[in-house]
């Protein structure tokens, strides 16, 4: 009987992933015609149509539907099995598919890098950025090992490892009342126009939480991508808004035309920390990383 191989299933899951057969084919790095062979090939190994095709448009057959699901957990115990017999070798070495928030991922990254390669020389760290949303279904799908972002999200079938709080900080223009407060409450944030990111971002949703935002507070007409875009909107004097501390302690803290204003205690702040599946065997090597990067933040995140 004649098998199925990893790469047909991963161009069948491919093409369901990417919506057709030229976007499957790019983002496996092979060509149209070579992927339209192997899915004939494994069309002919299993005895059934996978794919209904309409012109440019392909769909799952009733068939292909059923199988799929097959498929994938096929290609992720295939994943695991690897990452089983890495994990018996050095701890840290070969591939660590990292996904990072892009709230955390400027202010943490530059520092994890060389560090981790000092300690861990074997190890190679492939980084991708994304919103949290992605970044966890990304995981859930084996396309990423290890998360590092701001806690508190619903996650099925993972475990979270808490790192350290990050806490909240004003940002308002020179010249503003509360620019001259050495500590401000989430009370002073009661009638100031605030500046937030767009839809999507965690961030946004934190900050609301933490602080006790009335949403109608936002100003309505302006949605920033990053918070750089919100520190130049600040300094131009349109209104404040909420910064995590990490970002303050790097390029932004040099930013001229803000103030930066600390809450009074207790700090309304966000939970970094890192996330991977329950199966996954390398939960012994994430607890390192862990380690790793309380030792190389931790210090800077309680400095003040």
């Amino acid at each position: 009987m004649q098998l199925p191989t990893l790469r047909q299933l991963e161009y069948f899951a491919g093409i369901v992933d990417h919506g057709s057969f030229r976007a499957a084919a790019e983002a496996c790095f092979v060509t149209q015609p070579a992927l339209s062979s192997q899915i004939q090939q494994l069309e002919r190994i299993l005895g059934v149509r996978l794919f209904e095709r309409d012109g440019r448009r392909v769909r799952l057959s009733q068939a292909g539907s059923r199988l799929l699901p097959r498929a994938r957990l096929t290609l992720e115990s295939a994943t695991d099995l690897v990452a089983e017999a890495q994990a018996q070798g050095e701890p840290l070495a070969g591939p660590l598919r990292l996904g990072v928030i892009p709230t955390v991922a400027p202010y943490l990254l530059p520092g994890l890098a060389p560090e981790a390669h000092r300690r861990y020389p074997e190890l190679r760290l492939l980084l991708h950025e994304g919103q949290t949303h992605d970044l966890v279904e990304q995981l859930n799908d084996h396309q990423l090992d290890l998360l590092l972002l701001a806690l508190d999200v619903e996650l099925e079938g993972a475990e979270e490892f808490f790192l350290f709080d990050d806490p909240f900080v004003l940002a308002v223009p020179k010249g503003h009342a509360l620019a001259k407060r050495r500590t401000v409450s989430r009370a002073d944030l009661d009638g100031l126009d605030l500046l937030l990111l767009e839809d999507g971002h965690c961030l946004r949703e934190h900050a609301f939480a933490a602080c006790s935002i009335d949403p109608n507070q936002e100003i309505d007409d302006f949605r920033a991508t990053s918070m750089n875009t919100l520190v130049h909107m600040v300094a131009s004097g349109i209104g404040a808004t909420l910064l995590p501390q990490m970002a303050v302690q790097n390029e932004l803290s040099e930013f001229h035309g803000i103030t930066i204003v600390p809450f009074e205690e207790p700090q309304p702040s966000r939970r970094i920390g890192l996330v991977w599946r329950n199966s996954s065997p390398r939960k012994e090597e994430f607890h390192l990383m862990a380690e790793l990067l309380m030792r190389v933040f931790q210090p800077r995140a309680m400095a003040n």
